[in-house]
């Protein structure tokens, strides 16, 4: 049996058998040692920083524009329910909703161009996929609320389905940027 001796190198206290020499207890603390992958820098160029500042600034716009879609749906379902809406009620929805795909997709293609740009980059990479996964399911959701959108004319389960799509792709949206707005790099 091998009796161990207390012995304080810089790294700190170690236990080194009785009998190794000094290129022995080299080699066992190079065996201890894990191996670790030497960080390399990422380069960002000029036009990922553009496309970051138009993602961001139009950010901006989407909580207003939600507000006012919500707001026009509901006047909307509202008069279905007591009359017959208004032609200028029906265009003001379907043009925030058209302001709203325009945002949409200016912020998809960005996004999405920027996460391929940084995919070398470890630094708050899971961050970024939660975010890409939660607006990438927004947009689906808006697309499908769009589709769902003609058969809410006629009010009753339509109307309730094209609600319910468009306020969980908003809710989906809002978690996905205030989650970026809440735990920045």
């Amino acid at each position: 049996m091998v009796v161990g001796v207390l012995s304080a190198p810089a790294s700190g206290p170690r236990i080194a058998p009785i009998g190794f020499n000094a290129a022995m207890r080299s080699a066992v603390g190079a065996a201890d040692t894990v191996p670790r992958r030497r960080p390399t820098a990422v380069e960002y160029s000029d036009a990922y920083y553009t496309r970051a500042k138009i993602h961001r600034l139009a950010t901006y716009a989407e909580f207003p524009l939600f507000a006012a879609e919500y707001t026009l749906g509901q006047r909307l379902l509202k008069e279905e329910r007591t009359g017959v809406p208004s032609d200028g009620l029906k265009t003001a929805h379907t043009t925030v909703a058209l302001g709203l795909g325009a945002l949409f997709t200016v912020n998809t293609v960005t996004g999405v161009w920027n996460l391929w740009d940084s995919r070398r980059d470890p630094a708050g990479r899971t961050r970024l996929l939660i975010h890409s996964a939660a607006m990438l399911g927004a947009d689906a959701g808006f697309m499908l609320a769009g589709a769902t959108g003609g058969g809410a004319n006629e009010g009753g389960s339509d109307a309730n389905r094209h609600r319910t799509i468009a306020i969980s792709s908003m809710a989906l949206a809002t978690a996905g940027t205030v989650m970026m707005w809440l735990f920045p790099d």
